[in-house]
């Protein structure tokens, strides 16, 4: 309390705080009066003749236990924000991960490694039996978080004893275990280290010859933590379930290796793939490989990304004209609870939400939107509102005498049957009688258009919060880039163009109802079935389509979102203490399979499309598309990105009209194995593609160099103390 009246509260002070009574007490308790003070020493005395010391210890904890729970004995407790938001199952499974993130925090600064590990599970034990020291534990320490939290948290299903643990809880689905494997880079990369992984097959490295069908993984971890072996239980169950390999990437993580290090690491690993007609994982390579590309949370971002580079590369003239053959998109996609958009934002456009109120989605939006509709329904519980099951009227375009149709909706008023005038015509008996309408009205059903985001409908969630989310932005941007969160579709595959979004592979979604990031799936999920319909009805125009195709327009054939009601975030990772998880691990791995078959049917319809590309077909095939993080200024110039920081080795910038020269190496985070950029094929965007957004971009800033840019000095203030910087360090940037 004394460090709250000097108005600085702090950790230290408390701890002086607490050994001062400690002291006092214990120093009274060895040279003071045993009886207590001369106040108390008849009722000791008494106490001491009728009581046993036994009873006297028992008496006072009871005493104790009752005066700190006093509210809840009268009803004074606030109300548990938590109580109907997740299933039982899956609250006391955050209840386990609270405790477990609680107790390996508590332990992480002991250096011996031996006694860190003891401690984390004994403080994480007595943090299971005291949720309520957990949650305040975790609170505190979210609200500060640092780069070493994160991993600490994420990659402590690594340590010895959860990990024995894990393996007692998991069924054996293989026979044998992951084996450690190198990528090498295509030749066509600006990179020359390998990207190393682990692969899952149950079987003899022999067996993979007779094998055409690779399930690439990208595991999530919010950029900065978790390597595939902390994803075993779903890795070992798709090995196992499907028989096939599965191949999960250690991607390098931020801060170390900034966006977009890990993005082309990834695009780098499929285009390895697809050249060498998989020989680079123990395949035969007499035909093309099938891949199913799969991503969790931030790995589904960078899943979602690297299919969208793969359009990109492969959707425009000039590349084909300057000989470089496309390359093939996956069969599809399975992503899992994906992190698509950077915006933490509040509130829902509208051009979003009529994505989510869709029809043909209504059945499945059904929760979210209910969950919406509450957000402002509990803040008024007195004040009626419109029926859950109420369509928002809209209007249809207006029709002239000839039957013309004007794309003018008939506008209504809310408060009066009259026609609306235009804004010209507008006078003031019209206003007077508008008025008079509203005071003689009765109360009408209120309809709020605001709509709240479910990043902040769901703050207070016990796995992913806000301050996780900004810290994990901040870290994997890193302190010297700084992208448009409202064009850069590679960082934000939610925001990609319909062009991409037409020929997206077939992709599934799964995601919780109570996820902070359930938006982006229903949102992307919409963005992928609009641009899907509007191609279908292109080409039925155009006479295009036949047979079953051209009668009706199947979007069970082009995406299909699973959401699972009363669950958040990341439910794959801890399956241990989560058993219904092995449920929906399943049920990617059917998915996988299905992807697989509809391949499989493909290929032997004569009728199907050729694939574009046929994987090392010769030494001069060139498929690489070097990601680039900057573009140019100017509107009638091809868009082109370049990889790195916005700094040189020496500190200057480097600009020139429109395009911005940054360093390879330092937006690699300065790590090994990496050689001299060099310039890659102009990458020239469609008229689609050219017009998005095009009014909205301002690509011609250029950082300054100086003490004086304060944006500059407030990325490095934010990741300074992720990265647990003070001062000057704050602003250095992350080495290899």
């Amino acid at each position: 309390m004394i460090d709250h009246v000097l108005g600085r509260p702090s950790v230290q002070f408390r701890k002086i705080q607490v050994f001062a009574v400690v002291s006092f007490w214990s120093l009274y308790l060895f040279r003071g009066n045993k009886h207590g003070p001369p106040g108390l020493n008849k009722l000791s005395n008494a106490l001491t003749s009728r009581l046993t010391a036994w009873q006297q210890l028992v008496v006072t904890l009871l005493w104790l236990y009752v005066a700190r729970n006093f509210g809840k004995l009268v009803g004074l407790e606030c109300p548990e924000p938590l109580a109907n938001l997740y299933s039982r199952s899956y609250f006391r499974a955050t209840w386990v991960t609270t405790a477990l993130d609680a107790g390996f925090w508590s332990a992480m600064r002991i250096r011996r490694k031996w006694i860190r590990d003891i401690a984390s599970m004994v403080f994480s034990v007595y943090y299971l039996i005291a949720a309520e020291q957990a949650d305040d534990k975790v609170r505190k320490v979210r609200s500060t978080l640092s780069v070493e939290h994160l991993r600490v948290s994420w990659n402590k299903g690594t340590t010895p004893y959860l990990d024995a643990f894990t393996k007692l809880r998991r069924p054996r689905f293989t026979r044998y275990p992951p084996r450690a494997i190198r990528i090498a880079r295509p030749p066509e990369s600006s990179y020359q280290e390998p990207v190393t992984g682990w692969l899952y097959f149950d079987g003899p490295l022999s067996a993979l010859q007779k094998h055409t069908n690779v399930m690439l993984d990208i595991p999530g971890g919010g950029f900065v933590a978790m390597s595939p072996r902390t994803n075993d239980d779903k890795l070992l169950a798709w090995a196992g379930k499907t028989g096939l390999p599965v191949l999960s990437l250690d991607y390098r993580k931020a801060p170390e290796y900034p966006y977009p290090y890990a993005l082309n690491e990834c695009y780098d690993v499929y285009h390895t793939l697809v050249a060498s007609r998989g020989r680079c994982i123990g395949l035969s390579g007499e035909t093309d490989p099938k891949i199913v590309i799969t991503g969790d949370s931030a790995g589904g971002n960078l899943a979602a990304a690297v299919v969208l580079m793969i359009l990109q590369s492969g959707g425009t003239d000039s590349r084909k004209w300057q000989g470089e053959e496309t390359l093939p998109p996956p069969e599809g996609l399975v992503l899992v609870y994906p992190a698509l958009d950077m915006n933490i934002g509040n509130w829902m456009t509208d051009e979003q939400m009529s994505l989510i109120k869709d029809k043909r989605m209504r059945k499945t939006n059904k929760a979210i939107l209910r969950r919406k509709s509450e957000d402002y329904s509990k803040l008024t519980p007195g004040t009626p509102h419109h029926s859950e099951d109420e369509d928002d009227v809209v209007s249809p375009p207006n029709q002239n005498q000839n039957g013309t149709v004007t794309g003018e909706p008939v506008s209504s008023s809310p408060l009066s049957s009259e026609p609306v005038p235009s804004a010209t015509h507008v006078n003031s008996a019209h206003v007077a009688s508008q008025t008079a309408n509203v005071a003689n009205s009765k109360p009408k059903v209120l309809k709020t258009r605001l709509a709240m985001s479910s990043m902040i409908s769901y703050f207070n969630d016990r796995i992913l919060t806000p301050e996780m989310m900004r810290a994990m932005i901040i870290l994997y941007v890193g302190p010297h880039h700084r992208p448009d969160f409202s064009t850069d579709f590679l960082l934000c595959p939610l925001l990609a163009p319909e062009s991409l979004l037409a020929n997206f592979p077939k992709t599934y979604f799964l995601t919780g109802e109570r996820d902070p990031l359930v938006d982006d799936t229903v949102i992307f999920a919409g963005r992928i079935r609009q641009a899907k319909y509007a191609r279908w009805i292109e080409q039925k125009e155009l006479g295009v389509l036949a047979g079953r195709e051209k009668r009706s327009f199947e979007e069970r054939d082009h995406v299909e979102v699973s959401l699972i009601p009363g669950i958040s975030h990341g439910f794959l990772s801890f399956a241990s203490v989560f058993p219904d998880a092995w449920r929906y691990i399943f049920r990617c791995a059917r998915w996988a399979e299905e992807i697989f078959a509809r391949a499989d049917a493909r290929a032997l319809d004569p009728d199907a499309h050729n694939r574009p590309l046929t994987p090392g077909s010769g030494a001069h095939a060139r498929h690489h598309r070097r990601l680039r993080t900057e573009s140019s200024g100017e509107e009638d110039n091809p868009l082109e990105m370049s990889i790195g920081s916005s700094s040189s080795p020496s500190g200057k910038i480097a600009s020139s009209p429109g395009r911005r020269a940054v360093s390879d190496k330092a937006a690699a985070g300065g790590g090994a194995g990496t050689k001299a950029p060099r310039r890659g094929p102009m990458v020239r965007m469609d008229s689609d593609q050219r017009g998005w957004e095009a009014g909205k971009r301002n690509m011609s800033s250029v950082s300054l160099a100086s003490e004086e840019d304060l944006v500059g000095r407030r990325m490095r203030g934010f990741t300074g103390g992720l990265m647990g910087m003070t001062g000057e360090e704050g602003g250095v940037e992350g080495g290899g």
